[in-house]
């Protein structure tokens, strides 16, 4: 099966009714689990961006804290895990202000990790990618959001 065009797609949904709308919705949440948390980060946390960035910060921290530090691909894994839900994250919110803050503080978390990801050259090299990427977002931003977040950049 093809799938339609987004421009299709738009056009089809205007004309539905809400209640055949929220059927489509909850059909569509049942598939992937992708979906039914970008629907709920749609419905429950969109509002407060401030909260939904503080939680994900909270969620990446403790899961920095449950790394298996006994060999270095743990480590690897464990970081790169938590690397990919901090880009889902980031891919649900899409504002430039988030991306920055959640990245920031990621690499804040790399940078405090004990034993120290310098021994660990792939993980520097992830550490040093997460930077250029801020380094491209930052020129996005508000002015004094720039200057802001380029202090915090340079600490790290």
């Amino acid at each position: 099966m093809k799938a339609a065009s987004v421009k299709d797609l738009k056009k089809e949904l205007e004309q539905r009714s809400p209640y055949e709308l929220v059927a489509l919705c909850l059909r569509l949440s049942k598939f992937k689990k992708e979906t039914k948390e970008l629907l709920s980060y749609l419905l429950f946390e969109a509002d407060d961006e401030t909260a939904y960035i503080l939680r994900t910060q909270e969620e990446m921290a403790a899961q920095f804290a449950e790394i298996n530090t006994k060999s270095s691909i743990y480590i690897k894994k464990g970081i790169g895990k938590i690397l990919r839900q901090v880009k889902t994250s980031i891919r649900y919110s899409g504002k430039k202000e988030t991306e920055v803050e959640l990245l920031l503080f990621f690499c804040a978390q790399m940078k405090a990790f004990r034993p120290s990801i310098k021994k660990i050259i792939i993980l520097q090299h992830l550490y040093e990618r997460q930077l250029e990427r801020i380094r491209k977002v930052i020129p996005m931003l508000h002015e004094d959001l720039q200057y802001d977040y380029g202090v915090e950049l340079e600490r790290l």
